[in-house]
């Protein structure tokens, strides 16, 4: 073989490349047929779906290197995949409307030793209601001291509040607790804000930790959170519908699926909030029910582990 012909284009060096490739596009499109047990790992592959798109970027110079032809064209399938999975996410969003609800959900975390910079941080960006979770004594009275000027109606239960520009009416606390977790736990409420828009039904939640070791994801009790949650939201007669909270989970992540059943997720934005540090998902989420979230974004970090988002919630 001539020192020309060594350097051209080949279709039979690459192979390797080319089966990871093939693969990840696989898991891109077919990532349901993979078993969540055992180990959780459907949910675990789920959670960090988009970072597929990665090994594009880490096979691409090999390719290019070794002139493989076979290896470039079969890196178009997980470009593909990716691109239609997730390309919409970063399209512009439209112009936001007059009719729209902003709203703001942030684990403030219990361990946060800011409370005040927080909540100012959270009134800053000017939202219709907000969402938080791991809300502890002193700090508790921190936030409703804070946010009390703009934001005069408020319902808190257990670990969660919600707070708003607009009367609230109806609040209740939610039962999602599992049934392994039998210490006082309280993660959820229901509240109607009665918004110049018209009444909505606001949930807020936070629901179990999923821990990753050796086994694998260890998210029963997510999964069964989630289960309570969806239910509620499925018996919920009001028709407009917002659920904001720290999930646990992304929304690609089956374990949701009794949520992003009944309720729509952002159209548009990427918005990873955890860990703050370097966000690798995001497990902060706005939903909502015969309404379109146009677009969530996270706002600058607080004294919290995850980054708070805001969204803007329009009505069908």
């Amino acid at each position: 073989m001539t020192e020309r012909a060594r350097r051209g284009w080949s279709w039979r060096r690459g192979r390797a490349a080319a089966g990871v490739a093939v693969f990840t596009a696989l898991l891109l499109v077919f990532h349901g047929l993979v078993p969540h047990r055992p180990g959780g790992l459907g949910s675990l592959l789920e959670s960090f779906l988009p970072w597929l798109g990665v090994l594009v970027v880490v096979l691409l110079p090999p390719a290019l290197l070794r002139r493989s032809a076979l290896a470039l064209v079969a890196l178009l399938l997980p470009v593909t995949a990716w691109t239609y999975r997730f390309g919409p996410l970063l399209l512009p969003a439209p112009e936001p409307g007059a009719d729209e609800l902003v709203v703001v959900q942030h684990n403030v975390s219990d361990e946060n030793t800011d409370p005040a910079g927080t909540a100012r941080a959270l009134a800053g960006a000017g939202p219709d209601l907000i969402a938080l979770q791991e809300l502890v004594a002193p700090a508790l009275a921190v936030y409703e001291k804070t946010l009390a000027r703009d934001y005069p109606y408020r319902t808190v239960r257990g670990t969660v509040g919600l707070w708003s520009k607009h009367p609230l009416g109806g609040a209740r606390p939610l039962d999602i607790r599992p049934r392994g977790i039998t210490e006082e736990w309280e993660r959820g409420l229901r509240a109607v804000a009665h918004t110049p828009r018209g009444e909505v039904a606001v949930y807020v939640a936070h629901l179990p930790s999923v821990r990753v070791g050796v086994t694998g994801l260890a998210s029963s009790w997510r999964d069964e959170s989630a289960g309570l949650l969806g239910d509620a939201v499925a018996a919920e007669r009001s028709r407009r519908v917002v659920l904001l909270g720290d999930l646990n989970g992304t929304v690609d992540d089956r374990a949701l699926d009794p949520l992003t059943s009944e309720l729509n997720v952002p159209e548009r934005g990427v918005a990873l909030s955890f860990p703050a540090a370097f966000p690798m998902a995001r497990i902060d989420q706005v939903m909502a029910r015969s309404a379109t979230v146009g677009r969530i974004r996270t706002l600058p970090a607080t004294g919290s582990d995850h980054l708070p988002v805001l969204a803007r919630v329009s009505w069908d």
